[in-house]
């Protein structure tokens, strides 16, 4: 993988600067392998082999992951509008989406029972008046409150109902006359505890026993997302058995997850447009400071959300437009990165080791990259969020890339997809050259 990955960069850099400079010569790119993606379907498959997974559409929107996440049969967790509209384009069904928002505004309601997306939840009271008005005939599953404390991102301040009060929700869903089928938890992004499921999943089995004797007929669990690749199996092992356990037979489970699938399958590429090397002043005493062309406004928020250590590599130095490269300094070489806006607080890295000597010019790579990047990228300073994206297919036979159209003729222009996509065996897709 990361082979081809490499590959895949310097033919896209190869491209740059024949034909005079240009903006997208300017501009950080991705390189996706959608064969990471169908491998870690199969990871899934086989740790959690009853329960589907439900794509978590806001972790990575790309529509070219989206259509070969439909190919592999799984269904998506949307949160408003626009991102059920994205699913929906496609040619996904209806069924094979849950609205898994709590909190929603009564046009998402009135759009969702409009195209048949019947699943949704809530957790309060408010809510329920709200689906009732809005969309009376939905399939109501309750979000009870779960919580993973170590998590990356803990949800349960925002969301979840109280085991306390999950009975008073119940009763006031059959006052309305409205229709509960299932139960969800999710106990954070970037789980860490298998305890935080196992709890969760026994709080539902005992919400399903209140709302069972209240005469709802439950069908459904979801089990919300959180599954990360450092400890998927372990987690996945406990989730199973705790499921075998406590859920009974007839219950259909699905999950959420976003960045299980999403995180390792992109790799960003971005390019040094500045360098301010710590010489003659006396105030900086650090190491000498990168600029590159993405930051903590486009597609690095982690790094201020999560806290998360970004590992920068040189890309191996190609030839420049003056035709040969410069001789820079071998050996470890320290830097600060930042990004491109005019804020200071956009930084990348404080301190990073790379093997050589960096100069303008040279791009820097970024592994594991699909989660939580473009989706949080912001318009800030006036630098574009839109990302170039090259597919390339580590299950083919000849791992074939091909450069990406910008992302927002993915959403704008779908026949252009088709172009760049031809279906494969097993459902997966590879860009044609």
């Amino acid at each position: 993988m990361d082979h081809l990955v490499d590959l895949a960069i310097r033919k896209r850099l190869s491209g740059f600067g024949k034909s005079g400079r240009s903006i997208a010569d300017d501009e950080p790119f991705f390189v996706a392998d959608l064969g990471q993606v169908a491998r870690q379907h199969r990871r899934w498959k086989s740790a959690l082999p009853n329960v589907q997974p439900f794509y978590a559409v806001k972790c990575n929107t790309d529509p070219t992951l989206l259509k070969l996440l439909s190919e592999l049969g799984t269904g998506f967790d949307c949160a408003s509008i626009e991102e059920l509209r994205g699913v929906l384009s496609l040619g996904v069904d209806p069924s094979r989406i849950v609205f898994a928002n709590p909190c929603k505004t009564a046009s998402s309601l009135v759009f969702a029972r409009r195209v048949g997306v019947m699943h949704t939840t809530f957790d309060n009271l408010d809510e329920l008046d709200t689906i009732k008005t809005y969309h009376p005939d939905a399939h109501l599953v309750l979000r009870i409150y779960a919580s993973d404390d170590d998590a990356l991102i803990n949800f349960g301040e925002k969301f979840g109902a109280s085991i306390e009060s999950t009975c008073s929700l119940l009763l006031r869903a059959k006052e309305l006359n409205l229709n509960v089928t299932g139960i969800s938890f999710h106990v954070g992004s970037g789980a860490i505890n298998a305890s935080a499921f196992t709890q969760a999943i026994k709080n539902a089995k005992a919400v399903f026993y209140q709302a069972a004797n209240l005469g709802f007929q439950m069908t459904l669990l979801d089990i919300g997302g959180g599954f990360q690749d450092s400890n998927f199996e372990r987690i996945a092992s406990s989730v199973h058995q705790t499921l075998c356990e406590e859920i009974p037979s007839h219950i259909r489970i699905i999950a959420e997850p976003g960045r299980y699938y999403a995180r390792s399958a992109y790799t960003l590429a971005c390019k040094v447009i500045s360098r301010r090397r710590q010489i003659g002043d006396p105030r900086k005493t650090g190491p000498d400071m990168l600029y590159q062309n993405d930051g903590v406004y486009g597609c690095f928020m982690n790094v201020i959300v999560e806290k998360e250590i970004m590992c920068p590599i040189l890309v191996t130095p190609y030839a420049h437009s003056h035709g040969e490269n410069a001789k820079r300094q071998q050996g470890e070489h320290r830097y600060s990165i930042w990004g491109p806006t005019c804020d200071s607080t956009d930084y990348v890295v404080r301190d990073a080791a790379l093997e050589s000597e960096v100069k303008v010019g040279d791009w820097l790579k970024y592994k594991n990259m699909g989660a939580y990047t473009t989706s949080t990228a912001t318009q800030f300073n006036g630098f574009s969020s839109d990302r170039a994206v090259v597919y390339i297919d580590s299950e083919s036979e000849n791992g074939a890339m091909k450069t990406g159209i910008p992302w927002d003729l993915y959403v704008c222009q779908q026949t252009e997809i088709a172009k760049v996509t031809a279906p494969l065996k097993q459902g997966l897709y590879q860009a044609s050259c």
